[in-house]
Formats: C-alpha cells, sequence, structure tokens
C-alpha cells in the first residue's frame, strides 16, 4: 500500500509540473524570448507599395525585413524608421502589409499598432487616430509624360483641360481642386496604377510628393516630376509624414523620444538611401 502511495504522489507530482511548463508556454505565444527578457511584437502596418517611403522585394538586401506569411520583404524610409522605433523600444517588429485604405481601421480595430507608411496627420485623421511628431516634410509635385502636352508646365495653372489624378484618401487628390481648368479623374488605388494609366494616355499628370516623383522618373522612361511654382496651397501637416497611433496609446510619448534622438542629417541620408535602393534604382 505503501509503495503504491509513493507511485501515485509521484505521478501527480510530474503532472503538475507538466502543466506548469505548458502554461509557461501557452502565456509566451506570440513573443520572442532573450534569456530572461521576452520581447513583446510591435505590429506595424505600410502598404510596401509606396517607393521610397515603402516597397515590397524579393530578399532582404538593404535592411529589408521579412513580411510573414510570404516571400516578400519590405523595404525603404518607412522601414528604417521602424526598425529604429521597435529598437528604442525594445520589441520585435513586424511588417503587417496593407492596403491603404484598410491602414486606418486595422489600427482601430488592434490588428496592426503602428501605421507608418508616409502617412500625413491631417485634421481628418487626427479625429479618428494619434500621431506623433513628423520624421519627415516633403512638399507636393506633379508626374507627368516627357513627350506629353503638359510637359513644359510650370504651374499648377497651366494644366487647363488636363485629366490629373491622385491616390484616393489622401491630400494629393483634394488638392486636384486648386488647379483651374484641370479634370479631376476618379482617385486611384496606388500610384503603380496611376503609372500605367499615365503611360496609357488615360491620365496627363497625377499629383505626388518629391520622392515619389523621383521614384517614378528612375522607374519608368519618359516620366518626369514639375514641382510648380506656384505650388499647391495647404496645410503644413499635410506635407509632413508621422506615425499613427490608436487613441489614447501610451506609446506616443516613447516614439516620440526615439524620434528626437534621430537628427536632421540622419533623415536626409536615410530618405537617400532609400531613394538609391528602391527596386527601381537597382
Amino acid at each position: 500500500m505503501k509503495k503504491k502511495l509513493v507511485l501515485l504522489f509521484a505521478v501527480m507530482m510530474t503532472m503538475l509540473v507538466l502543466a506548469a511548463c505548458g502554461a509557461d508556454k501557452e502565456e509566451g505565444t506570440g513573443s520572442e524570448t532573450e534569456g530572461d527578457t521576452t520581447k513583446k511584437v510591435l505590429k506595424v502596418g505600410m502598404e510596401a507599395a509606396y517607393a521610397p517611403f515603402n516597397w515590397t522585394q524579393n530578399d532582404d538586401s538593404f535592411g529589408a525585413v521579412a513580411i510573414p506569411g510570404s516571400k516578400e520583404f519590405a523595404g525603404g524610409y518607412d522601414v528604417e524608421f521602424a526598425k529604429r522605433i521597435a529598437e528604442g523600444l525594445n520589441m520585435e517588429l513586424k511588417i503587417v502589409k496593407t492596403d491603404w485604405d484598410g491602414l486606418v481601421p486595422s489600427l482601430q480595430s488592434g490588428a496592426i499598432d503602428l501605421v507608418i507608411a508616409g502617412m500625413s496627420p491631417v485634421e481628418e485623421r487626427k479625429k479618428v487616430i494619434d500621431f506623433t511628431d513628423s520624421y519627415y516634410t516633403s512638399d507636393y509635385v506633379l508626374v507627368v509624360k516627357e513627350d506629353g502636352p503638359y510637359a513644359n508646365a510650370k504651374s499648377i495653372h497651366d494644366f487647363a483641360g488636363a485629366k490629373v489624378t491622385g491616390q484616393q484618401g489622401t491630400t494629393h487628390y483634394d488638392v486636384i481642386d486648386q488647379m483651374d481648368g484641370a479634370k479631376k479623374q476618379v482617385a486611384a488605388t496606388d500610384f503603380g496604377a496611376m503609372r500605367v494609366q499615365l503611360m496609357s494616355g488615360a491620365i496627363d499628370a497625377y499629383v505626388s510628393e518629391r520622392p515619389e516623383g523621383i521614384t517614378a522618373e528612375l522607374a519608368m522612361d519618359n516620366i518626369k516630376y514639375i514641382v510648380p511654382e506656384p505650388n499647391f496651397e495647404a496645410d503644413p501637416a499635410a506635407t509632413a509624414i508621422a506615425v499613427g497611433l490608436k487613441k489614447g496609446s501610451a506609446l506616443t510619448e516613447e516614439i516620440n523620444k526615439v524620434l528626437a534622438e534621430i537628427s536632421e542629417e540622419e533623415r536626409q541620408k536615410l530618405m537617400e538611401d532609400a531613394i538609391a535602393n528602391q527596386p527601381a534604382a537597382q
């Protein structure tokens, strides 16, 4: 009887130890363990289709980050900032490739923690999400065909009769209303689509920002960008780029501290590198 009781006690202790181990393993799901430190995952949403801010490539060259669930990698200016922010927060970076129109809803639902996607902190967006301090400031450009009827345009008012568009849900599309006589077309889903439309003659121009204009010139033959004078009138927030967060996020102040440590010189160098390293430039 004593032997049976001892054996029963040993079995029960073994089961308790196994159960405890299983519970510990379950609690660690979705995190990376380094020694005694557990890193939380930072889920960052971006299109990975807006070079040089963010793009998709087939390998990890130039510091690109793997996109989970695919064989693709995300690279670009936004990715470099995402890496620095994740490091500053001591978190593991996870890029979540998301359509532009899905970024804010994904943030609100908790599917992602941050939007780092060349997004401007305009008032309309600030009503539904929060933003950090800006990490880049650009200006508007118009992208046209080199041999097209508007190749020599200088001002936003030199596009009378032109078919002009911009990406949906952006200030690029909104400012077309300032162009005297321009024919505002249906908004496009992405910049790749606008380049195809431009080359086919479906549109005469599209509104973008200078880094994307440089990218378009590199990516396509017979395309150029124009910095119009006078340029579009816009709130300074419309040409600034910031990190988007869920309303009331506790990360805002911490991320601002990380951004403050990145000098203006380093920011410019990161953009120059992004322009040079994007797939269109290779």
